[in-house]
């Protein structure tokens, strides 16, 4: 992304925390930034897409320090998993996201509808996946529930609580009895094997929801993650390489090459977040079953 235009994208965030989205017009971003019409729409399509790049680059640096948290440690850690949602939260907060998506989620505009669905899937999705870490392969098939619950449990909580002790609100102690309450829950529903929504749904309706350009994203992401283990070998660090370069640059990825590399880096200590591994198996047996 251009500098200048990310300028006016964090200028305009400042406008739309200080007045408002709904209250801020055209003209209002004009002058704040010092931007003419024609270079804001050069840039923008319009106010709406203005708040979205607002979005699209505030999750981008959340999601990297979120992220960040996991390089070196164990994926299995519900203690890292915490100390990510808190990270989570507590940006959303600094950045005053919270009141802007509010605003978004009460317009009439069906481009901004569609990109808040997207974003509630994608950490639906991240969710689910972080839970196949901590709870084990053997609980996925209730993992989805637990993910939609969890994040209704967080929202709410973190609602009512904001809600009643203002100022002196602890976000590390909603965020805690939030995990705290999961896990007993996802303890209880695996024993009683009770399932509402399939795991099928990740790679079937919410992936054909969030479109290719977002798997392609999300490949991206995974291998990238995947090589900053800090214990990876040369040679496994070539496995996900190529693993990356058959699923991106290839039209048709070889399946069975990409399969026998998956299988190498599963047997490995190197990889310690296996669910990684696993989500890559997902999308390249969807690409290959598409292809």
């Amino acid at each position: 992304m251009k500098d200048r235009k990310l300028h006016v994208i964090h200028l305009a965030h400042e406008l739309f925390i200080e007045k408002g989205f709904q209250a801020t017009s055209i003209q209002d971003i004009l002058s704040y930034t010092g931007i003419s019409k024609g270079t804001f729409y050069n840039y923008f399509s319009s106010k709406a897409e203005l708040l979205m790049a607002i979005f699209k680059d505030s999750y981008k640096l959340m999601e990297k320090e979120r992220d960040a948290l996991l390089i070196g440690k164990s994926p299995q850690s519900i203690e890292i998993f915490t100390q990510q949602v808190e990270q989570q939260v507590m940006f959303n907060h600094k950045h005053q996201l919270v009141s802007l998506f509010d605003e978004m989620f009460i317009s009439d505009d069906l481009e901004l509808k569609a990109f808040i669905r997207k974003g509630q899937l994608r950490t639906i999705k991240w969710t689910y996946y972080r839970f196949i870490e901590l709870f084990g392969e053997n609980r996925r098939a209730y993992l989805l529930d637990m993910s939609i619950i969890f994040l209704g449990i967080l929202h709410q909580l973190s609602k009512y609580y904001t809600e009643l002790f203002q100022s002196s609100v602890s976000i590390t102690k909603v965020v805690r009895y939030s995990v705290e309450r999961i896990v007993e829950m996802t303890n209880q529903v695996a024993t009683k094997e009770v399932q509402l929504f399939s795991p099928s749904l990740i790679d079937t309706e919410i992936n054909d929801l969030l479109g290719t350009e977002t798997q392609q994203d999300e490949i991206k992401h995974i291998c990238a993650l995947m090589l900053e283990t800090e214990t990876l070998t040369k040679d496994e660090e070539l496995l996900i390489q190529f693993i990356q370069d058959e699923l991106l640059l290839r039209k048709k990825p070889r399946k069975f090459l990409i399969d026998s590399a998956l299988e190498t880096l599963k047997r490995t200590d190197s990889i310690c977040n296996k669910g990684r591994v696993l989500r890559l198996q997902f999308i390249v047996n969807n690409a290959t079953s598409q292809s």
